[in-house]
């Protein structure tokens, strides 16, 4: 059901093509305010594009294959932002790193760097752990640091054993939180 060129109204595309473009896109990228820009993107490429469109197909059909082609775009750029920082010293198995041996760090140079990065985390545990409400972080570091026993914990801070856990609980957030956005974020 080709369509003739002279007869295309692109002011009609909005109302005649947008929901079923939208529910195509949506299904394959799972993101409304997305899948709408990609929609949108569409039209706009259809009407720059509309010297091109040789009437073989329906409008609706030539359309839904320029944004086949912006959907897989996304995907591509997409995955090309997952470059692995590592990828060039080391492979990845899971979640574990194995060093490729003719780029792994060498003699001194490698003690130090990791010396730097734990020196560096322990700073920003220290002051993640300084922000913790005074009896929180007493418990904390007793048992976290200094790894304590849960019952002694519990007896030199007069606490419960319910209270310690809910303490302890409520400081790992506290700690993961600070973390997330001191050192992980980065």
């Amino acid at each position: 059901m080709a369509e003739q060129k002279e007869k295309i109204n692109t002011d009609e595309w909005v109302d005649l093509y947008a929901d079923y473009l939208f529910n195509y896109c949506i299904v394959r990228i799972n993101d409304h305010e997305l899948a709408k820009d990609l929609v949108q993107d569409t039209f706009i490429a259809g009407i720059q594009g509309l010297d091109k469109f040789e009437g073989k197909s329906a409008v609706k059909t030539w359309l839904v294959s320029i944004l086949k082609r912006k959907i897989i775009d996304f995907w591509r750029q997409k995955e090309s932002r997952k470059t692995d920082n590592f990828s060039y010293f080391a492979s990845k198995n899971g979640d574990n790193y194995h060093w490729d041996e003719r780029r792994k760090p060498k003699g001194l140079l490698a003690d130090i760097d990791v010396e730097i990065h734990n020196e560096e985390l322990g700073h920003v545990l220290q002051d993640c752990i300084s922000v913790l409400p005074s009896k929180w972080r007493q418990i904390f570091i007793d048992k976290m640091i200094d790894e304590k026993d849960s019952e002694e914990v519990c007896k030199v801070h007069d606490v419960s054993p319910s209270n310690f856990w809910v303490i302890m609980h409520r400081a790992k957030l506290q700690m993961r939180e600070c973390l997330e956005k001191r050192w992980f974020n980065d």
